[in-house]
Parts: structure tokens; sequence; C-alpha cells
């Protein structure tokens, strides 16, 4: 059995492909396997990985199934120890696998690792060290837009990783279930693990495990696009993993956090600022309807998931309240950073 299987789901990502493979064969830890899941690349990655990366498993779908359908597909042809999500706009330092198989191996209750990602090639600037969540379900990455001075080194508890690159116990997804992809693209990452600490799962944060992320090569770092999901996914992780008390008190927080928001577009701070800059009020505001539109539609299911996955929780409500107040991000730092 192998120990790892890095799954990388891929759409149209033949520019950043080679840089992304290459640091992958140069893994200092050996017992792994990559499996490519390609959602129905127009470009030429699929000739791409046939010319110059035989080694590379592929499964190539004829449409594109999402981030969470194209890594649940990986998921599903994975029979490792533990399975390695990994973005296609990302380069891996030589020591990432086997930082994080060794951050995982030490107890047998941890179902999940975080890496420490950079942004951009060379930068020191960090993107992610774990990941934080805000009392309406939004998530943001730890230590985004912070220069790397050490401060979130040494081994320690995360809510749950980005996955970006994150290693993930299989026996906890087997346990669990793979991605939502009812959530199609962002935040199933957040859904993935609250479930699991909600099962009783730890989640740890290895800083020697880096990575460096060009990021959203493919979805586009402020886009119509991207605002839409994660605000209609946010919503139901909300619905499905968070306390009773938090989903009727939602829309306060909600409401603050929209205008801390307006705050940032007038004053030209934080992503809403940035994504104003592509689109007009109307066109932000049509954003948000849609979202929330798509997210009412499918309540029923939502609620119904939310009824098995509270039925299986391992931990008590107070120890849960009180994991997500540790791990909590406030309004002012989830939106007036780029």
């Amino acid at each position: 059995m192998t120990a790892i299987s890095v799954i990388i789901a891929n759409m149209n990502g033949e520019r950043y492909l080679p840089d992304c493979l290459r640091s992958l064969a140069c893994q200092t830890f050996r017992d792994f396997e990559v499996i490519l899941v390609d959602n129905g690349s127009t470009d030429g990655s699929l000739a791409l990985l046939g010319k110059e990366f035989p080694w590379v498993k592929v499964i190539a779908l004829e449409k594109n199934a999402g981030f969470a359908g194209g890594n649940n597909r990986g998921f599903a042809a994975s029979s490792s120890r533990y399975v390695a999500t990994l973005n296609n706009d990302t380069i891996a330092d030589s020591g990432w696998l086997e930082a994080l198989y060794e951050a995982s191996e030490a107890d047998s209750t941890i179902g999940m690792a975080a890496s420490k990602i950079y942004l951009g090639r060379d930068s020191g600037e960090l993107d992610s060290a774990g990941m934080l969540i805000y009392p309406d379900g939004m998530s943001r990455q730890r230590g985004h837009g912070e220069t790397d001075r050490g401060q979130f080194d040494g081994i320690g508890e995360v809510l749950f990783p980005s996955a970006c690159a994150a290693l993930y116990r299989s026996d906890m997804l087997r346990e669990l279930g793979y991605f939502d992809e009812d959530f199609f693209s962002y935040c199933e990452d957040s859904d993935l693990g609250l479930r699991a600490r909600l099962a009783g799962w730890k989640a740890v944060f290895a800083p020697a495990a880096v990575v460096r992320h060009l990021y959203s090569g493919t979805g586009g770092r402020h886009s119509a696009f991207k605002a839409r999901y994660v605000e209609r996914n946010r919503f139901w992780v909300l619905l499905k993993d968070f306390p009773a008390s938090s989903v009727l008190l939602f829309p306060l927080y909600t409401l603050w956090r929209y205008l801390v928001q307006v705050y940032g577009l007038l004053s030209g701070r934080g992503s809403v600022a940035r994504l104003a800059e592509q689109s007009s009020a109307s066109g932000l505001a049509s954003v948000v309807i849609r979202a929330y539109g798509e997210a009412l539609a499918r309540l029923p299911s939502m609620l119904k998931k939310r009824k098995e996955i509270w039925s299986r929780r391992r931990i008590g409500a107070g120890e849960y309240r009180a994991l997500l107040k540790r791990h909590r991000i406030s309004a002012r730092e989830l939106m007036l950073r780029d």
C-alpha cells in the first residue's frame, strides 16, 4: 500500500503543471503516487501529461466536476493511507510530503495536516498557515498577507487545513465521506474540516511542509464567480456544521460583515474593493442575490445533511463552541485584507 496519494484537480492548467509536477518529482519522501483528475480541459494539459509526465496517473473527465468533484474522483481511486490535495498552481518544496507525513503519524487521531503556504514563487508573504472561521460560516487563511517571521512555526493545532495543500487520513475520509460536491468549488475544505472536528478528529499545522501558491490560477483571485460561490457555500457551511445558536444569530454577524465590506469598498481596502474594480454596484448586488437564491434552493438538502453530521458528533457542544471561538477571525480581519 502506498503511503500517500497526491491528488491534483486540473482544468486548463497547462501553464502551471510543469512546475507543480517537477516539484513533486523532487520530494524527499518517496512512498507516494500522483493522481491528476482533469476536469475537461480544452488546453494542452492532457497532451503535456502524456508526453512529459507519464508517471502521473490521469483520470480524464468529460466535463468540469469542480474542485470538490475532481478531488473526490481522485480520493476514490486511491488506496493509500493518506491523500494529499494540491492545487495545480503550486510549487512544493522538496520536504513538503515528508513534513506532512511525520506530523500526521505522531497521533492516530490526527485526521488533517496543514501546510505553510506562501504567496508567489519567491515571496516571504504568507497565504495560509491553517484556517480561521467567522461566525457566519465564512473562512479565511490564518496569517494571510503577513510576512513570515516564524510567528506560526511549531507543530500545533489548527481548526482545519486549506485544501490548496493539505494531507487527509484516508480512514477519516472513509468514515465521513469526501468533499460535498454540491459546493463545486470553494469552502468545501471548511465543510470537510468542521465535519471532521465534530467527529473528534484533530488537525495540525506542519510548518516545514512548504508550498508556494501562484493563487487562483484557475478561478481568479477576485472574480464574480468566486464571490458568488464563496457567499453561497459559506451559508451551507453554517447550516451544516455550526451550532444551532450560531445559525440563529448569523443574520447579525452577516450584517456586520456586510457593513465592514461597505467600509472596505469606500476606502478601497479588501477583496470587495478589488472585485468592485471589475464590476459595477449592480453587478455586486447580483452576485449576492444569486448566491442566496442558490443557497436557499438547497435548504432542505442541507438540513438533512446537518442531521446526519450532528448524529455522528463525538465532541460536546461546549467543546465545539470553544474550538470555533479559539480559531475565530474578526470581520475586519476577514474583509479588509486582500
